[in-house]
């Protein structure tokens, strides 16, 4: 492995059609994808396209190796390009000139790949995980505010649907399918409930906020990283409710172990 190879944080295989793309995360939160893999599957000479990168300016001052980890080979080292860059790379390739066989994926990845992938990514929660209290504390007022009035119509519309199968006989029917969606939506029994995952949140920011005094970066991703690999997940809300207090001892003695106090959570 070089010297200058980045070790992400994070991976994840988003499938895009019937191609995976594999992209990584970094410990500053930086999201890359491999162009080789792209390139070969556009029936594109990779040496060639490498090239292309080396003479690109912004390009080649952009492109990273990182390292990927694959079943057969194990890490293996790849050239990638910043997530935010990748729609510049795909649209410098031609697609009047490419094996016609080839020509309608070409268009397809420039048309779509950048929006599919952002998608996916943030929705695979590959950025660093933030909640939805989080947001709306610093979120604009405005939008606060509508966000809240959404809800008050929701909560109306909800109690009018309930009235009206009560009016009609239908209410026990209603209700049971209402219990069964709301059991099914929370799932406590596999995964952390809400309020815990707002504590597994906040432990992690204290961590990162200590750490960050110390070494003069953004330690959130790499706390979060730390914190999936050790329990195996790919973000906090997913990790088993039976090893909640496990994470937050974890977190704790980190905190501990930077601060020499008690834990703040």
């Amino acid at each position: 492995m070089t010297e200058s190879a980045l070790v992400p944080v994070e991976q994840k295989t988003i499938l895009f059609y019937e191609d995976e793309i594999v992209a990584v995360r970094t410990e500053d939160g930086r999201v890359f994808v491999p162009v080789r893999p792209i390139i070969e599957r556009l029936g594109l000479n990779w040496s060639g396209q490498r090239l292309r990168l080396l003479r690109d300016p912004v390009l080649r001052e952009e492109q990273r190796v990182c390292v990927m980890h694959t079943l057969r080979r194990g890490p293996q080292e790849a050239i990638c390009v910043p997530l935010d860059y990748l729609s510049g790379f795909l649209f410098g390739i031609s697609a009047d000139r490419v094996n016609p066989e080839y020509r309608e994926d070409v268009i397809r990845y420039q048309k779509e790949c950048y929006k599919v992938l952002s998608e996916a990514l943030y929705e695979g929660r590959l950025i660093t995980d933030l909640t939805f209290d989080d947001l709306l504390q610093t979120a604009d007022p405005g939008a606060v505010q509508a966000y809240q009035i959404a809800q008050a119509v929701l909560r109306l519309a909800k109690n009018q649907i309930m009235l009206e199968a009560r009016l009609s006989g239908r209410i026990e029917d209603h209700e049971s399918r209402l219990v069964t969606l709301e059991s099914q939506l929370a799932d406590t029994g596999r995964s952390v409930t809400p309020d815990q995952a707002s504590q597994l949140s906040q432990a992690v920011k204290a961590v990162a906020l200590e750490l960050g005094r110390k070494s003069g970066r953004n330690e959130f991703g790499a706390i979060y990283g730390e914190l999936y690999r050790k329990f195996g997940i790919t973000s906090y809300k997913m990790l088993p409710a039976r090893r909640f207090t496990e994470a937050m001892r974890f977190l704790t003695e980190w905190h501990n172990s930077l601060t020499e106090a008690g834990g703040p959570f």
